[in-house]
């Protein structure tokens, strides 16, 4: 998953939050040796940190060896220093003649003002000290209101404007500063700035009334819900927390084995919340009146432009013709699932929404001997990093290696971080890996921009940060940290969008690495996850932690075919999911409320019973941060599914396959259309039909696998 930052000097280019600069002091900008205090990856990761330790009187460097922030205090100077440059560069973009110089100001008014933002973006959710987190929100509600003035300032827009409205000038700049210019300009119009004073100042305080009801919709939607504990059986009551007189359920708990304790959940974290039903219609109104105050018939329309998908019509043609395809899939695991829960529980026949992940899981036990225990041996974390580093290094020539951080650059003593190491070109970049569990860390799995790729003016280029956030559990006396399947997939996820930001090579830092398009910014993440799930690449380090043992070939099968089953239902659920979201950000007025429109898709296109007196809808957080969005994680997986099996699937470690990889798809970022990267790398358009037809095939089962299994 990216993250999502703060908007950009013009607002924000899609998925990921935007790239700092170096001039802070970051580390690794322009050096390009070898260290000798780095060490291999995987036994890194298998033994606890010392660094840190040791280093108790060396000189203290700040978060991310930023100078200023060896404490909260840094975070104003900095925003300071920021705002300082940000003046300087307003001035010189007004009065620089239009070229091709206009462009890179701008982007280097961005760089300056988002080398603050984005570590403050992280900071403010990830640091273990208050003063820390405050000081990083503080920081990024007072870069925020800058970039509020400056997507009001008519002279800077019109400078930009000056430049675009010069055909001969335009045709003169390289395709990537043209696209770029292209893209400032339409992030300074999707804030109003091109319309009459009285309708820019309504853009405006649409803007600002939006992010107030992002934060609002957001915190509403991961609030634990509450009910007086005499309303529950004892039974069920004790699979929750208890608070005096009330029980607390904080989610569905969709894998508790009791089929009324799932109920239980369902009905009572999913209650209409008044409030918050009332946050949501006005999000999306809001939303709607924006797009049109600025030219777009709906907020979809708006949402959509320049993603692979284009416009929502060809989202739903997608979404179709997807659900048609799934359909008779979708009725046979239902079925599966039904007879297993008539088994288990015969008074209860009735497959019902909190059902499928409990049953499906079930049945995946059941026919394939999935036990997580029998896995997590084999996927030492040390193991699946050097598995990572074999992966990468055979297919770009890469090595990751760790390297002791200063004192003072990490926010916990189990942070690590990698080198990123080119066999020809140096040092490409280093990733933070901030993988363990802590008291208070944000529960996801993610990847943050730390500092974005550029071409400086001097020639060097600024090398890219970023943090890996994942959730592992610390290793215990005797053994290294473990991960289960599941974990080991996400590690693969996630490394996939490092990948992206470290071999990302474009002029700017306004379409760094992940900052393109959303629906194309998950396509390099789930391409490493059918890495993850071939036993090629996974017999090269899945090894026992005790016995050295390589996992067998058929509990590699087993596990991937096990993702098979259900997963039609799985896949229509997220057409479902996808599907609403249009509805949601389509014309407005709505035909209905939006618990009667869930209703309607619900029944339409999952095929499972709407639950009465629930509304789904108010805990759906994508809403904020994917709103129009939702169905780009299906058409990622489709062009990533299209990208394994075409260029991978008979060589997942091909050197000239991974080379032209990173060439057609991976170095340009947002610098590019992202259907010409498609189109580039599977040398053909993909067509709506090619797309569904690759989600589809995914779910047919590997012969090869039952003969494993006969064995």
């Amino acid at each position: 998953m990216l993250s999502k930052g703060l908007s950009g000097v013009l607002a924000a280019r899609a998925a990921a939050l935007l790239p700092g600069r170096a001039c802070l002091g970051l580390l690794g900008a322009g050096l390009r040796r070898v260290s000798t205090s780095w060490s291999p990856v995987g036994a890194a990761f298998n033994v606890k940190p010392q660094g840190s330790r040791l280093d108790l009187f060396g000189e203290r460097r700040g978060l991310f060896g930023v100078p200023e922030l060896s404490a909260p205090e840094g975070f104003r100077v900095a925003q300071e220093n920021a705002l300082r440059k940000t003046d300087l560069l307003v001035a010189r973009a007004c009065s620089t003649p239009p070229g091709p110089q206009t462009v890179h100001i701008f982007d280097e008014l961005s760089d300056v003002l988002c080398r603050v933002a984005d570590l403050a973006d992280f900071v403010k959710i990830a640091h273990p000290e208050p003063a820390f987190r405050e000081a990083a929100e503080e920081a990024c509600r007072s870069i925020g209101t800058v970039v509020e003035k400056l997507n009001t300032n008519v002279d800077l827009y019109q400078s930009l404007q000056r430049l675009l409205a010069d055909k001969r000038l335009m045709d003169s700049l390289d395709p990537e500063t043209r696209r770029v210019a292209e893209l400032f300009m339409f992030d300074f119009e999707i804030s109003g700035i091109h319309l009459e004073k009285e309708k820019r100042r309504r853009a405006v305080d649409l803007h600002v009334r939006l992010l107030d009801l992002s934060s609002t919709f957001l915190m509403g939607a991961n609030l634990p819900a509450k009910i007086e504990k005499h309303l529950l059986p004892e039974r069920v009551r004790q699979s929750f927390a208890l608070a005096g007189d009330h029980v607390i359920v904080d989610g569905l708990h969709a894998e508790a084995p009791d089929d009324l304790v799932r109920e239980a959940a369902y009905k009572i974290f999913l209650y209409p919340n008044a409030g918050q039903l009332s946050c949501l219609e006005e999000l999306l109104s809001r939303r709607d009146q924006l797009a049109r105050l600025v030219g777009y018939s709906t907020y979809s329309h708006r949402a959509l432009q320049g993603t692979i998908a284009k416009n929502p019509e060809t989202v739903m043609e997608f979404l179709e013709k997807l659900s048609d395809k799934l359909s008779e899939r979708t009725v046979k695991d239902f079925e599966m699932m039904r007879r297993m829960k008539m088994k288990l529980n015969p008074q209860s026949s009735e497959l019902m929404p909190w059902d499928p992940p409990y049953y499906s899981g079930v049945l995946r036990a059941e026919r394939y001997n999935i036990e997580p225990s029998i896995y997590c041996p084999f996927f030492s974390l040390g193991a699946c990093m050097e598995g990572l580093n074999i992966l990468f290094n055979r297919l770009f020539g890469i090595s990751l290696y760790a390297e002791p951080p200063a004192r003072g650059e990490v926010w916990c003593e189990d942070v690590r971080k990698l080198a990123v190491v080119h066999e020809e070109e140096g040092l490409l970049g280093h990733i933070y890996c901030d993988f363990f569990q802590r008291a208070g860390k944000p529960h996801q799995d993610c990847h943050f921009t730390i500092r974005g790729g550029r071409r400086m003016e001097d020639g060097h280029y600024q090398l890219p940060v970023v943090v890996l956030m994942l959730n592992l559990p610390h290793s215990s006396r005797g053994a290294p940290t473990l991960l289960t399947p599941g974990m080991m997939e996400n590690l693969f996820h996630e490394m996939g969008h490092a990948m992206h930001s470290m071999l990302g090579r474009t002029r700017y830092q306004h379409v760094t690495g992940t900052r393109c398009p959303t629906d194309f910014a998950e396509v390099p993440s789930v391409l490493m996850e059918y890495f993850a799930n071939d036993y090629r690449v996974v017999s090269q380090f899945a090894r026992h932690y005790q016995t050295g043992q390589a996992m067998p070939r058929n509990m590699v099968s087993r596990l991937c075919e096990s993702k098979k089953l259900c997963a039609a239902a799985d896949m229509q659920l997220q057409v479902f999911y996808a599907a609403l979201d249009q509805t949601y950000h389509g014309r407005h007025p709505l035909s209905s409320s939006t618990t009667a429109l869930l209703q309607e898709a619900q029944e339409r296109l999952y095929g499972l019973p709407y639950v009465p007196n629930t509304a789904w809808q108010l805990r759906f957080s994508h809403l904020v941060g994917y709103g129009a969005k939702y169905y780009s994680y299906l058409m990622s997986r489709a062009v990533a599914s299209m990208v394994w099996k075409e260029c991978f699937l008979q060589d997942p470690f091909d050197r000239a396959t991974g080379e032209r990889y990173r060439r057609e798809m991976l170095a340009h970022g947002g610098g590019r259309e992202p259907m010409l990267l498609v189109q580039g790398m599977l040398r053909k358009r993909p067509s709506v039909d090619d797309l569904v037809s690759a989600l589809v095939s995914d779910l047919d089962p590997d012969f090869e696998t039952f003969l494993l299994d006969s064995e």
